[in-house]
């Protein structure tokens, strides 16, 4: 499988050594946000921890501290500040635990009395040198806000966004406060219920949480690839911000300014959007450009109304269109989610991928695209890039095999037969993948269990009768090593051959390419595949097998196949959840997907897969 470390780096401006370093600053500060969506600037001094900056945001915002815990990402901060940026977000959340009698009870200094939010109207958050655009995009605006040009609501949508213009007062930029999200304490439009930090329109994505994702889409676009406009993760100050339960001033009396954490991205001029044209004379190179990048990050939300189209002069008279993807927000969830690819339908899908987007997508590396996030983006979540891995390592293995865009993006897709919902040909993949993990894990308890029985009772000298007795109890668990060579799942297991063979007698031929998996030098052993796997071909799933279990709320198979979702998981649709596992569990769990989506690619190729139509019932979200 390619899991592919590529031997050669993008020469572009998201790429190279010196553009990954961070750059050191004398200054440290942080944009504390409260869970209702109060942000304040503070500077921080060596001798400061979480409880001291807790303080410093009740005494400024008058803001209650008790109960409550610093976040930053997945980490709740509980002291040290050491690990956290220069200029990064952190959330003030309730933490719904009694207060430790430890705690010190801090009173309030002069020093912590005079706190006010020194920074800019502006502010770009952990900023490096992949903002460059942005931050002139930022003076811009800045400089037209000074003379009074002030942004403009943006009607449509279902959570607040403002369009910030230059000192023309044309729209430069597009805002969208992360405490304006839907169901977020201030939507103006009336989706409030929830705090920030819980599950959002969808599952998997916080709420609060969505900007982040439409910073990555646009990190993760190499090369300017899909033509996401530049992104970055804001600090702004305004009164045009919408807080629900405050009285605004008007226009005859001086309206209160508030800050915000927000998406800024760059706004494009464009004629309408894909749903306002005829979709089939839409570019195949722009679809299937966008598509690519769709799946590595799984969008659960590409639908037409978020494709930009502008007219463009293509000579001789003819107009020409280009196409620029917006409202990534729902993107890399933290769970295996169901997409919402609306292009599956389009022709351009089912068009062969070029030369060019094959050497794109060969070239993409999910392992250094996961460190490039957590280095420009530190809060985002470990599911989250995990999500990115499996979804990457998908894309390339089905490139290889040459599927096309619709064929990739229907394998991703669930299908609903009768109304009910099956897991994707993905999802049924890592299903299989975390139940060999599973399995190896039993093996190794089962091995220390043997081997402290026999620990005390055999002395050394019977140490060829230990080996004996060890291989008689764990011979129907037998694994298998993989050895260095990931790609060539025979090499290690000539006698079990038959568990390599297709039904027609036909032998899986090895594969050899240029890509190796990276996520480790050494390669641990993996339990032998399942023989489940023989008998399931993918594209023609059934969930009828005997003797299948479902065990940690993963969907192993079931006893009936008639049996809903719900009935299923106990209410939850997430099939495939991969937060859980350690690091070295993720690293094991990695190489059990990439034997499995070789195996699946395979059968596809040898023909015992047949093409058939597919019911699905997607839904976009449109904001």
């Amino acid at each position: 499988m390619a899991v592919a470390a590529s031997k050669g780096l993008f020469n572009s401006e998201f790429h190279g050594n010196k553009m990954m370093e961070r750059k050191s600053s004398g200054r440290r500060r942080v944009f504390v946000q409260t869970e209702t969506g109060s942000v304040l600037g503070i500077e921080l001094d060596r001798s400061d921890n979480a409880h001291t900056v807790k303080r410093k945001l009740q005494i400024a915002l008058n803001v209650p501290i008790e109960e409550r815990s610093l976040i930053f990402g997945d980490v709740v901060l509980k002291n040290d500040l050491s690990t956290v940026r220069n200029d990064s977000p952190l959330l003030l959340t309730k933490n719904f635990m009694h207060r430790s009698s430890s705690t010190p009870c801090l009173s309030p200094t002069g020093k912590d009395v005079q706190q006010r939010d020194q920074s800019g109207p502006i502010e770009i958050l952990v900023c490096s040198d992949h903002f460059s655009r942005i931050r002139k995009l930022v003076r811009k605006i800045v400089e037209a806000m000074k003379f009074g040009i002030d942004p403009i609501p943006v009607c449509g949508g279902l959570g607040g966004a403002y369009y910030f213009r230059d000192c023309q007062g044309e729209n430069c930029a597009i805002v969208k406060p992360t405490d304006e999200e839907p169901y977020a304490p201030n939507n103006p439009k009336g989706f409030i219920g929830k705090a920030l930090g819980q599950p959002g329109l969808k599952r998997s994505v916080r709420v609060g949480e969505t900007g982040f994702r439409e910073v990555a889409a646009y990190l993760l676009d190499y090369d300017h690839f899909a033509n996401v406009p530049s992104t970055a993760l804001v600090k702004v100050t305004h009164s045009i911000f919408n807080v629900n339960g405050e009285v605004n001033g008007t226009k005859q009396q001086e309206r209160k300014e508030f800050s915000k954490i927000a998406s800024l991205q760059q706004f494009i001029p464009h004629d309408f959007d894909a749903s306002d044209y005829g979709t089939s004379s839409f570019p195949v190179a722009a679809i299937h450009k966008i598509g690519i990048l769709d799946i590595r990050i799984l969008n659960t939300d590409r639908h037409a109304g978020n494709l930009l189209v502008r007219k463009i002069d293509g000579g001789g008279g003819l107009d020409q269109v280009e196409l620029v993807p917006i409202d990534h927000g729902l993107c890399l969830p933290e769970n295996l989610e169901d997409p919402y690819f609306e292009w599956i339908h389009w022709p351009q899908a089912s068009i062969p991928f070029s030369e060019d987007e094959l050497e794109y997508i060969s070239h993409l590396d999910p392992f250094r695209d996961s460190e490039l996030l957590r280095m420009e983006l530190p809060m985002i979540r470990e599911a989250c890039l995990r999500v990115l891995v499996v979804c990457t390592i998908f894309l390339k293995e089905a490139a290889i095999s040459g599927l096309c865009l619709a064929e990739i993006g229907e394998m991703m897709s669930r299908e609903f037969r009768g109304q009910q919902e099956e897991p994707s040909e993905l999802e049924f993949i890592c299903i299989e993948a975390r139940r060999l993990l599973e399995e190896r894990n039993m093996l190794s308890d089962n091995v220390r269990a043997v081997e402290n029985e026999f620990q005390f009772e055999i002395d050394c000298e019977e140490e060829s009768d230990i080996t004996c007795n060890l291989e008689k109890k764990l011979a129907p668990q037998a694994c298998w090593p993989l050895g260095g060579n990931i790609q060539n799942p025979l090499s290690k297991v000539e006698e079990n051959v038959e568990e390599w063979t297709e039904e027609d007698g036909n032998i899986i031929p090895p594969r050899s390419d240029e890509y190796a998996f990276t996520a480790q030098e050494k390669a641990p052993t993996v339990p032998r595949l399942s023989m489940s796997m023989k008998n399931v071909s993918i594209g023609d799933k059934s969930w009828k097998h005997e003797n299948v279990m479902q065990k940690n709320g993963y969907l192993s198979g079931t006893s009936s196949g008639n049996r809903s979702v719900n009935e299923q998981l106990a209410g939850s649709t997430r099939f495939v959840k991969l937060a859980d596992m350690s690091e070295e569990e993720w690293v094991q769990y990695l190489e059990n997907f990439q034997h499995l989506v070789y195996l699946a690619f395979s059968n596809r190729k040898s023909g015992s897969v047949g093409q058939r139509q597919r019911q699905r019932l997607g839904t976009s979200c449109q904001f």
